[in-house]
């Protein structure tokens, strides 16, 4: 009988060992030299060239509608398209990456993205070109993964911090030097520029990455377990959100036939992903890892963070571009005031968390506060203001946007294996990209419909207060007007003068109220730091002590 037990037991090993999903061999550590930290360099610059493409063809979108010849509607979605399909990508690019090797996946990413941003401005069909633009998503978002993905696993746990401060400026460096650069390209050189900027860049990054980065083998054998169904339901259900909400507002939500089906069906399919995902022996996204308290508080505060960020950024640019009528040139210094410090502030700020008795919830949040201090501030904004009044508000916003960041990433890193890379990466780069397409669409549709309150309330207000509008008060908002018998101004030409006084008015009050919600948001995360996350030490700390012993 001991002997028919011990032969069950063993076959019982042996078939659950040839059914089960091979242990995935476990890469042996490269010691981090200059040729590795040169390949870091690459996934860096191909990270930051995919961040800069994404903002710079926004801003210069009105630019490319007009040299493509389409309108309004139309062009929504060159947006919104690669929106959709480079957080899609985010959602699978570390599988195949692991599958493909780093080096070879990243080195075919960055050469299709620059092919196809050659390709796209000599193309004029708009169909063709909204085509072009989602399969460049495709080859872009898959980009910024990497960057994190070989931080977490090539990097010695003593300058770890430096790798994520550079993982870092892809959200707070790349979207401020986007402006000037867009600037630069449709002012000067040609909106052409704005797709063919990226290809120098690309070709840097391929030659840096090819050089620096080791080579690791296939791993074929994944395709045995690939997660299609997932692939499938992921990515067009996050596709399908997010083309909802860039385009909600536009069509109207519910009352366009197009929203009232894209909308059910994506929240259909995430929730379908998620209980795949669940189950899955070899998932896209491991949701396990959400048991850690650490990793589920940063996903959510990454979330309120990229909406903070909008703060200084997507607010003074709105007052400049539709109060003061700026073109994008004149206001890119105040990105700059942002952008370029960080080139400092973040290693500075990876330097401070790298102390042991430094608390990073501390750190990010007195970042909260900074970013809550310099909202209130622009809650202050009136028609008389400048450039000059906003340099204060973006020396707080420098400051803070790195110190909430980095300990979001400290904070959701030290609880992942170097194993584990690959789900962290796919996980947090598909709530980041995700999270910042929601924050900007909420904050843009709030302030659009904030906008409609404020105009009829002082519509209201001055038709219930016709001395408003007497020749004194008439003459000082649009000049030497010709007044009525009744002493108020009527005609056309005043008329215009006052609908345009009005809606500047209401601009400048929805954009206070946008401060105001993003102060709220900021209190919001200060309590959420103070409540859910556990305290968490700098790497290198967290070193486990090798007695020496003789001859060692």
């Amino acid at each position: 009988l001991s002997l028919c037990n011990t032969v069950h037991r063993k076959f019982r090993f042996w078939s659950h060992t040839m059914n089960a999903q091979p242990a995935p061999p476990v890469a042996a550590p490269h010691p981090f030299t200059l040729r590795l930290a040169v390949g870091l360099v690459g996934v860096l610059i191909a990270a930051l060239t995919s961040g800069l493409n994404d903002r710079i063809s926004d801003l210069a979108l009105a630019d490319i509608r007009a040299a493509i010849g389409i309108g309004f509607d139309q062009g929504s979605w060159i947006t919104s398209a690669y929106q959709a399909a480079e957080v899609s990508a985010m959602m699978v690019a570390p599988w195949f990456a692991v599958t493909f090797s780093l080096r070879r996946f990243a080195l075919v990413m960055i050469g299709g993205f620059a092919a196809v941003g050659l390709l796209q401005p000599l193309t004029a069909d708009p169909t063709l070109f909204i085509a072009l633009r989602v399969v460049q998503g495709l080859f872009g978002g898959a980009l910024p993964p990497l960057l994190m993905t070989v931080a977490l696993r090539f990097l010695p746990p003593t300058i770890k911090l430096y790798g994520l401060a550079a993982y870092a400026l892809t959200a707070t460096f790349g979207p401020n030097v986007a402006a000037p650069l867009a600037a630069l390209w449709t002012d000067s050189l040609g909106w052409q520029f704005v797709f063919w900027q990226a290809i120098p860049l690309c070709l840097i990054a391929f030659l840096l990455i090819g050089w620096g980065l080791p080579q690791d083998p296939l791993r074929l054998e994944r395709f045995r377990q690939i997660d299609l169904f997932g692939m499938l339901t992921g990515c067009s259900g996050i596709a399908l959100l997010i083309l909802s909400l860039t385009q909600g507002e536009r069509l109207d939500w519910f009352n366009s036939p197009l929203i009232s089906l894209m909308l059910p069906v994506s929240i259909a399919l995430l929730v379908t992903f998620l209980i795949n995902e669940w189950f899955h022996p070899l998932p896209l996204l491991k949701l396990q890892l959400l048991q850690r308290i650490n990793l589920s508080y940063s996903l959510l505060t990454l979330a309120g963070v990229l909406l903070l960020a909008l703060s200084g950024s997507m607010l003074p640019s709105f007052y400049f571009s539709q109060v003061e009528g700026f073109r994008t040139v004149q206001f890119a210094p105040l990105a700059l005031a942002v952008g370029l410090p960080q080139l400092v502030i973040a290693p500075l700020i990876a330097t401070l968390l790298n102390l042991r008795w430094v608390d990073s919830r501390w750190v990010l949040t007195l970042g909260a506060v900074l970013i809550a201090v310099s909202c209130l501030l622009g809650m202050q904004l009136t028609d008389d203001w400048a450039r000059q009044n906003f340099w204060l508000i973006q020396s707080l916003q420098a400051f803070g946007q790195p110190m909430m960041i980095l300990p979001v990433l400290l904070m959701s890193t030290s609880v992942i294996m170097a194993p584990e890379g690959p789900f962290a990466s796919a996980m947090f780069n598909t709530v980041r990209g995700f999270s910042a397409v929601a924050a900007g669409s909420l904050v843009e549709n709030f302030m659009s419909h904030r906008e409609q309150f404020h105009s009829h309330a002082l519509v209201d207000r001055l038709g219930n207060r016709p001395w408003l509008m007497t020749a004194e008060n008439s003459e000082h908002a649009s000049g030497n007007m010709p007044l009525l018998p009744d002493g108020t101004a009527s005609s056309a030409e005043n008329l215009g003068h006052f609908s345009t006084l009005v809606k500047h008015q209401a601009v400048i009050l929805s954009i206070s109220d946008a401060y105001l919600l993003i102060i709220g948001c900021a209190l919001l995360l200060v309590l959420l730091t103070a409540w859910l996350p556990k305290r968490t030490y700098p790497p290198q700390t967290l070193l486990p002590l090798v007695p020496k012993t003789s001859g060692s």
